[in-house]
């Protein structure tokens, strides 16, 4: 997840400097088709078979993929990105009340303690800010968090069910790019330069590296240790915004760093400590 979070955090760094040539929706497409082509090649280049018996869940997990990224992306372009991030970054959250209130499984309480301040370091280190009428914005950034924990769920179900990684990416690339790009029959193409051409395939490359590193942890890993290790995205983001965009941080955001990187050191040892 570690791996996962510093890809996806250079992912979000070249989503910022393409959204000066692409929409939204042209970068959810874009992002997707990368990733269909990288592992269609790979798996036809292995001679790995594509055939799968889990079709309505694979189908259920691309869209609920697709629906929380493009409401992430919608609310990056309406509100401060701070703000978006934030609001996305609740997965973990839902991820704890649904295993919690729906599958009842125990959890630890230091497991919870953990989630929580992880997110309190996100605010810290984002300082979210939003007005009025941003608030449809909002709620389409909370709704992104909350299908984003449903998603990783069916990622998680999928593992059970013996599905590789690279399959479950595979079929959540496909639904994505199906999806997104007859919505872009009805929008603007823009066109792609070489700058813009590079950043895109930056932007499909990191995310479909890091949706193999993410599904390969929710396959292996606990659920919620997991998802409170996705917090480390919002650390690497600062760390390459720091070094690459000229963005130095506050020192109330270095705290935020600080309770973030404790609160996934505290979710790993507590998954330790239940594993002996």
């Amino acid at each position: 997840m570690l791996v996962a979070g510093l890809l996806f955090a250079a992912m979000a760094a070249c989503v910022k400097l393409a959204s000066e040539y692409f929409s939204a929706l042209e970068l959810v497409f874009y992002r997707s088709l990368v990733g269909l082509i990288c592992i269609g090649v790979v798996t036809w280049w292995q001679g790995q078979s594509l055939a799968t018996e889990n079709v309505r869940m694979h189908l259920s997990r691309g869209l609920l993929g697709l629906a929380s990224l493009s409401f992430y992306f919608y609310a990056m372009t309406q509100l401060p990105v701070a703000t978006a991030i934030t609001l996305n970054y609740t997965s973990p959250m839902f991820l704890t009340l649904i295993t919690l209130l729906w599958y009842r499984e125990p959890v630890r309480p230091r497991l919870i303690f953990a989630i929580l301040a992880g997110f309190i370091g996100v605010i810290l280190l984002l300082k979210p800010t939003m007005s009025e009428r941003q608030l449809p914005a909002a709620l389409l950034g909370l709704t992104s968090g909350f299908l984003a924990s449903v998603a990783y769920l069916t990622v998680k179900q999928l593992s059970a069910l013996g599905e590789p990684d690279w399959r479950v990416v595979f079929y959540f690339c496909l639904v994505s790019t199906l999806v997104a790009g007859v919505m872009l029959c009805f929008d603007e193409f823009h066109a792609i330069g070489w700058r813009g051409g590079g950043l895109l395939l930056a932007v499909g490359g990191f995310a479909t590296m890091a949706q193999l590193a993410l599904t390969r942890a929710y396959r292996v890993g606990n659920t919620l240790v997991v998802s409170a290790l996705a917090y480390s995205t919002v650390v690497f983001a600062a760390i390459l915004g720091l070094f690459f965009l000229n963005e130095v941080p506050p020192f109330l955001s270095w705290i935020g760093i600080a309770i973030i990187i404790s609160a996934g050191l505290l979710a790993l040892h507590t998954s330790t400590m239940a594993s002996d």
